[in-house]
């Protein structure tokens, strides 16, 4: 599943392909939004709230700036096409949204999810029930802190994972955040330095999302198979110390309990006996 790094340097590259155009067709091929239009109206921005996607279009004769939610979960994906190009014959019916540019370029949503469209004044209706989130401006650590220790007998893992708490970690983060951190994933969260692992995950989330050859590298090398401690690592061993790392499945419908790589020696502590099922938005 994408992380919040992934959807902001999407939003990004959005921005710069979309930003000034202005739709002139719109196709919804979801029943909820079949009969919307956005035809006339400028796209202005694309921001971000974790894993959420908020493409923000101008208002149009008296109307009101609107904004398309989106969830990319584990398969969705954006394509801007030039004109006479097409998507592959295969691709095309999974396609949830396409918009017609006045360049003659087409945007295609491609199984997106959570799919909404609401006036921008309201977008808390669809990410108003998310944590804090590193990559944005209104970023507070001390919520974070407090929203991820309001129930520690929480795993680390699960609280890290759940979006309410914090916004925009997902599975790889959870499992290097924990590994860099000490100790094992299903340790409680209240008994882990709250204020110093925001602020571990935050300026990691940071680099990721922003600086160039940075992405998704944990551990300081980009070099292949190098770039993270644990996660993946069941073959090459725990980076640190070389040892064995281990790794528990995750539950079915459960996305509090991803799969998960630790290293025993370097994570001491619980094991996956101690992950509490709850599902986690």
């Amino acid at each position: 599943m994408p992380e919040g790094d992934s959807v902001f340097r999407l939003a990004r590259r959005l921005d710069r392909q979309l930003v000034g155009s202005t739709v002139v067709r719109s196709d919804f091929r979801t029943p909820a939004l079949a009969t919307r239009d956005l035809s006339g109206r400028e796209v202005l921005e694309h921001v971000t709230h974790g894993k959420h996607l908020l493409t923000r279009f101008s208002g149009l004769d008296g109307s009101p700036a609107a904004t398309l939610h989106s969830h990319l979960r584990m398969d969705g994906s954006w394509s801007t096409l030039r004109p006479g190009k097409h998507l592959p014959r295969d691709i095309r019916p999974h396609v949830r949204l396409v918009l017609g540019l006045d360049d003659g370029r087409a945007v295609h949503g491609i199984r997106l999810h959570d799919l909404a469209l609401v006036p921008t004044a309201r977008e808390h209706d669809v990410v108003g029930h998310l944590g804090p989130d590193p990559l944005r401006d209104d970023w507070d650590p001390a919520e974070a802190v407090r929203r991820l220790g309001a129930r520690p007998g929480t795993p680390l893992v699960s609280a890290l994972l759940d979006q309410r708490a914090m916004a925009g970690l997902g599975n790889l983060w959870a499992n290097e955040l924990a590994f860099l951190t000490g100790v094992s994933p299903w340790t409680a969260v209240g008994e882990v330095d709250l204020p110093r692992l925001v602020d571990r995950a935050a300026r990691m989330l940071r680099q990721s999302a922003t600086v160039e050859g940075a992405y998704q590298v944990t551990t300081g090398s980009r070099a292949t198979g190098d770039t993270h401690w644990v996660t993946g690592r069941q073959r090459q061993g725990c980076r640190r110390c070389r040892g064995p790392v281990s790794v528990s499945a995750e539950i079915p419908g459960d996305a509090a309990n991803r799969r998960t790589w630790w290293c025993r020696s370097c994570q001491p502590g619980p094991g996956p006996e101690a992950r509490v099922r709850a599902a986690v938005p």
